[in-house]
């Protein structure tokens, strides 16, 4: 493991944050996020670093404080105040107790912060505080899980640290824990680091870097002894699979992941919005699809989680899944349903034999987080974007350690009693709370074709914002590519951006597959794209007819239909929302083509909402006018239509834009955010809707639709 420290970048901190919060703090900040950014010591939400300084009070009195990183931030890029300041010396006389429930605890946590609106401090906070160094800080090294995980793992830690590291057995990660670490570390007092037994490590040190370059030391000690492990028993498990392998699994990934992404999302009572969708992420390498159809693969990967702090993102075990027969729709449901529901009773099994009274237990939905199917991969589900991408980088974690302990040792995990303590343990769960705010449509998966355009866009980033995950499509090029590169700095993995043609039904096909390859599925369909032609009829040709037939008649079939199609594998629903136009009511002289087709298309949108509401598919309409720009991207039809309607009226740009915002009731300007507000209405369900049409048009009385 290589040590980052630079004292450049420490400088840097200290002139970023020292004015404000301290140098002690801004250098906290900098070796925490050293820590963080290395994956294989920290994921998501995990681990926690301290500081202990002085807080100045209402009177100017300098207070001894314990700077804690918050329960649940991520120290890859936290910032000064995701450590909240309490009074240390009330911390350390909790230490005297005999016992402290979480309740208490955390309220005792929370009536000692100096600053009553910070965010609740870690679970470790009174560990962190009985350890008499500045700065202290503590990982889940996937190299000390990897022995601490191990039938031998005490003594192969004595092995490579001799007495420069104190070993602890599990402890349920709290007030008892600290209570045992404070007496190991006082009847050890010259040791450098406490190891805890299936959790991680802790090191000190008077100033950041000799805490962080401790860390850095002490686990590279920890990889040196693994790897001659490994190189001196030579027990490797499987071989990697081949890349067509690979291409195969992801094929039939994509035909099982709609169905198997439906049986997932669980049943509501809510009319509106029946199921709690989910998103799937897929783990599908060679490294990966090698190991999961080797022989011991199975049995490595139903073991317990290697550390209790990841119970909260994948449950107690994943389901396994021996084979599915990727060929046939029915075959597959009935597969997945069946392992499920035997997930399910044993899933209520384990509840039992932990519970006493099963009505005191608020339970956690029973369906898996992980799946595995030899032959397909191991597929990851959360309830939006963010805990699927967790519940994978976890459980790629899980193997790498578990298959490095077959290769050197046996596992010996937690026990079932302390799975479970972890699993429904609430001061857990309130790192889930920070991110828990469900926007309306978390875990839905959404399509819209035109992105690159003024409404495309406006219209995804509306889906985006709304907790989405988009699919930006339309003709390859710098615009699709723009528009990807402005929404991803803000949205991040969230969204694609996918080139596909509309007229093309090989496109078409292979988009979907390739969002559902990412996402699972797809929930929501917006078919935004089109072209325009200005001519009278009489002056018309027939090839321009035609070429505005294909994308804006012949496109929006092929994209209804296709996730018709999808919807129907996914059996959750859907929502299917066409950007019209006020032409379908209120035709424009010389621009008959585009009105003509656009109101074909309209016309399969309201046939839809026939045919899929038995499938609990909507389908709605928004017939914008005069929509010049969204955001600051310029409108392409209009940059296109904009010189002929300019001219026939005198008029120009800035003329012609005050001239259609003249003519509506409103005397509005029409944008591609409004046109996004019509759509959110839809997609979010606010009413009992299909087959509608919403103006947004600032009012025209002959585009009302009737």
């Amino acid at each position: 493991m290589i040590n980052k420290w630079s004292d450049d970048e420490a400088a840097e901190f200290i002139k970023l944050y020292g004015e404000k919060y301290g140098d002690d703090l801004a250098l906290r900040t900098y070796t925490t996020q050293l820590l963080g950014k290395d994956k294989s010591l920290v994921l998501h939400g995990g681990g926690n670093t301290s500081v202990k300084s002085n807080y100045t009070n209402v009177f100017g009195q300098p207070v001894s404080a314990l700077y804690v990183k918050a329960s649940g931030y991520d120290m890859d890029r936290i910032k000064p105040d995701g450590h909240v300041a309490l009074e240390l010396d009330y911390l350390l006389k909790l230490l005297e107790l005999d016992d402290l429930d979480d309740k208490t605890m955390i309220n005792e946590f929370r009536t000692h912060l100096f600053d009553h609106s910070a965010s609740t401090p870690s679970l470790e906070t009174l560990l962190h505080a009985f350890i008499p160094f500045k700065y202290v800080d503590h990982t889940h090294s996937e190299a000390i899980l990897t022995l601490g995980n191990s039938a031998d793992g005490k003594e192969a830690f004595k092995k490579v640290f001799g007495d420069d590291a104190a070993i602890l057995d599990y402890y349920t990660p709290g007030f008892q824990l600290a209570k045992a670490a404070a007496s190991l570390y006082m009847s050890n007092p010259k040791v450098k680091a406490l190891i805890l037994m299936h959790h991680g490590i802790f090191t000190w040190g008077d100033t950041a870097k000799d805490s962080y370059s401790c860390m850095i030391d002490f686990v590279t000690k920890a990889e040196k002894y693994i790897e001659a492990a490994k190189g001196r028993l030579k027990r490797k498990l499987f071989i990697n699979a081949a890349q067509n392998e690979v291409d195969d699994a992801k094929q039939r990934y994509v035909k099982i992941a709609p169905i198997l992404r439906g049986l997932l999302s669980e049943k509501t009572n809510d009319t509106d919005n029946p199921f709690n969708k989910v998103i799937l992420k897929p783990i599908i390498d060679d490294v990966t699809l090698g190991f999961i159809n080797s022989k011991k693969a199975r049995d490595v990967i139903m073991t317990p989680p290697i550390t209790s702090d990841y119970l909260i993102r994948t449950k107690a075990f994943p389901l396994w899944i021996d084979s599915v027969a990727a060929d046939d729709d029915n075959a597959i449901r009935e597969t997945i349903s069946y392992a499920l529901q035997s997930f399910t009773k044993e899933y209520g099994n384990y509840l039992k034999r932990h519970s006493l009274d099963s009505s005191v237990i608020t339970h956690f939905d029973s369906l898996p987080k992980v799946i595995a199917i030899p032959g397909i991969g191991i597929i990851c589900a959360g309830d939006d974007h963010k805990s699927a991408a967790i519940a994978c980088d976890i459980t790629q974690q899980n193997i790498r350690v578990k298959l490095d302990i077959a290769e050197t040792s046996e596992f010996k995990g937690i026990t079932e009693d302390d799975i479970f303590k972890m699993e429904y343990r609430l001061y857990q769960h309130s790192k889930l709370n920070i991110e828990k705010y469900m926007f309306p449509l978390s875990g839905s998966v959404s399509i819209v074709t035109g992105a690159a355009g003024a409404i495309g866009g406006a219209v995804s980033k509306g889906l985006l914002q709304s907790g989405s995950c988009v699919a930006l499509t339309d003709l390859p090029g710098d615009n699709l590519n723009s528009m990807y590169e402005n929404l991803r700095e803000e949205f991040g993995e969230r969204v694609a951006a996918i080139p596909m043609d509309v007229t093309d039904t090989e496109s078409v096909s292979l988009c979907f597959a390739k969002v559902t390859e990412l996402w699972g599925g797809v929930d929501i369909l917006i078919p935004n794209a089109g072209i325009a032609l200005v001519s009278t009829l009489m002056d018309m040709p027939l090839d321009g007819f035609k070429r505005l037939e294909r994308v804006n008649v012949d496109g929006t079939l092929t994209v209804v239909s296709e996730a018709a199609r999808l919807f129907k594998r996914q059996a959750t629903g859907g929502d299917i929302v066409l950007v019209s136009t006020k032409n379908v009511f209120s035709p424009s002289a010389s621009f008959g083509a585009y009105s003509a087709t656009k109101a074909a298309a309209h016309q399969i949108a309201r046939v839809a909402s026939l045919e899929l509401a038995p499938l609990g598919v909507r389908v709605n309409m928004v017939s914008p006018d005069a929509v010049f720009s969204g955001g600051s991207k310029r409108s392409g039809l209009w940059e296109e239509i904009g010189p002929e309607r300019m001219k026939a009226r005198g008029l120009d740009e800035k003329g012609l834009e005050q001239y259609y915002h003249n003519r509506n009731l409103l005397k509005s300007p029409v944008t591609g955010e409004h046109v996004s507000k019509a759509v959110l209405f839809f997609v979010t369900r606010q009413t009992p809707t299909t087959g509608a049409t919403i103006p947004v048009d600032g009012g025209l009385p002959d585009a009302t639709p009737r």
